[in-house]
């Protein structure tokens, strides 16, 4: 079977998935719309299907039947008639079941609270909501694999779990499906897992990126309210200003950065919310903002969790005024299997050619990405890799294009079959080396 070939094939299925999941993005954990598209598309596949408790996630199951007989006369993982009994945890069946290699396929479905400005045909029909991370094309092309492994289930040595997940942007929807049982979904835990994750800048259309280890930073939440004594404007003696307080404390925290941390062990704190006042003439009781902290390191991020509300607080204790200081642990580092991520670029190479072949298809990273991703839950579990796909139009320049998260990130709908493909070669071929192990 040629899978290029047979993504392409699917390619108008891709785009018009695509492009419905665009035109009705969704924010967060309820996504009852995305779900409803997605169980559509499952519906004639033949996979065991099952939807989220706490969020609305889908997870479906397909059993290869390419591996040997094994006692007892089924395959495993082999479908039972209707009428049979499932067989007994004791069972020789039950015993392959759970000894059957499984693979680990995702892709997250939520948007995030952007208005779109691409003037796309297919624009967001949503206002206030937009797929500008491209999670619309992940979810796209994890159908896409579906479709095409279904159809090849005889050569599957092994079982295949696909993971739609909510929540990505923020609220943790990984952990909420890893509770619920996602990584054991199968009937056993998956042996690798695989992600893929596209991109609008940075990288040459269709270009595919790894990095082994470290490929994102770890992401924290930093909310701060300063509670002084508001005031007249014209007598801040009178008062206790709360507002060049927490502007001190802002410029306070990169100041920190360069002289508490290694610069070789970089961190980013960028402060995203400043509220304060309603008047110009009023000093206000109250100021707040709120940062992301973005870290490289376990040893970094565990030293800004005492490091900084030390700082906060001296700088209020200095100034006679309150403050209270709230840091989040959020997502952790995403680090990727160092042998999974080499057999993800081989799998790569196997695809879309070698450095002789195809030079620009691959790309290793040199640094880590200071974006973060609650995928990293997967990988702290489970061995397994996350790939990097540049969906930048054809002809434009990554230098240049409006990056993730823009209401002008622009994303190609060439790419689906790409991604359809591998994630399929990634599942067979992982496969059937666990399989031969």
């Amino acid at each position: 079977m040629n899978l290029i070939d047979e993504a392409k094939g699917l390619q108008g299925q891709l785009t018009q998935w695509r492009h419905a999941l665009h035109q009705e993005p969704e924010i967060g954990l309820e996504l009852p719309r995305t779900q409803e598209k997605v169980l559509a598309a499952l519906d004639s596949l033949g996979l065991e299907v099952s939807t989220g408790t706490d969020t609305t996630s889908v997870t479906a199951v397909l059993r290869g039947t390419g591996a040997p007989a094994h006692p007892g006369g089924h395959r495993p993982g082999a479908t039972h008639d209707a009428g049979d009994e499932p067989p007994s945890s004791a069972s020789p069946a039950a015993a392959a079941l759970r000894a059957h290699p499984t693979v680990l396929l995702r892709a997250d479905m939520d948007a995030l609270p952007v208005q779109e400005r691409t003037g796309a045909e297919f624009i967001s029909r949503i206002d206030g909501a937009m797929h500008a991370c491209g999670h619309d094309l992940h979810t796209s092309m994890l159908l896409g694999a579906a479709t095409l492994l279904a159809d090849s289930r005889h050569r599957l040595a092994g079982d295949v779990v696909f993971m739609f997940q909510p929540g990505e942007e923020g609220y943790d929807g990984a952990s909420v499906m890893i509770r619920e049982g996602v990584l054991d979904a199968a009937g056993r835990r998956a042996d690798a897992a695989f992600g893929m994750h596209v991109f609008s800048s940075m990288a040459p259309h269709g270009q595919f990126v790894t990095r082994p280890g470290v490929m994102m930073s770890a992401s924290d939440g930093l909310f701060v309210r300063v509670l002084g004594a508001g005031g007249h404007g014209s007598a801040p003696h009178m008062a206790k200003d709360p507002v060049t307080v927490a502007a001190e404390m802002v410029v306070a925290l990169q100041t920190m950065l360069t002289r508490q941390f290694d610069m070789f062990d970089p961190a980013v704190i960028t402060v995203g919310r400043f509220t304060a006042g309603s008047k110009r003439n009023v000093i206000p009781d109250t100021a707040e903002f709120d940062a992301t902290i973005r870290t490289f390191s376990g040893a970094h991020r565990e030293r800004m969790q005492t490091a900084i509300p030390r700082l906060l607080k001296g700088i209020a204790q200095a100034h006679g005024v309150d403050v209270d200081v709230r840091y989040e642990a959020e997502y952790p580092l995403t680090v990727t299997d160092v042998a999974e991520t080499e057999f993800a670029e081989g799998a790569i190479a196997d695809l879309f050619g070698g450095a002789a072949g195809a030079p620009g298809r691959h790309a290793r990273l040199a640094n880590p990405l200071s974006g973060s991703e609650d995928f990293s839950r997967v990988l702290a579990e489970v061995p397994g890799s996350f790939i990097g796909l540049s969906a930048v139009p054809a002809g434009a320049d990554p230098a240049t294009s409006a990056f993730n998260h823009s209401p002008y990130a622009t994303f190609d709908d060439a790419v689906l079959a790409d991604g359809t493909a591998l994630y399929a070669h990634l599942a067979l071929t992982k496969l059937a080396a666990l399989a031969g192990a």
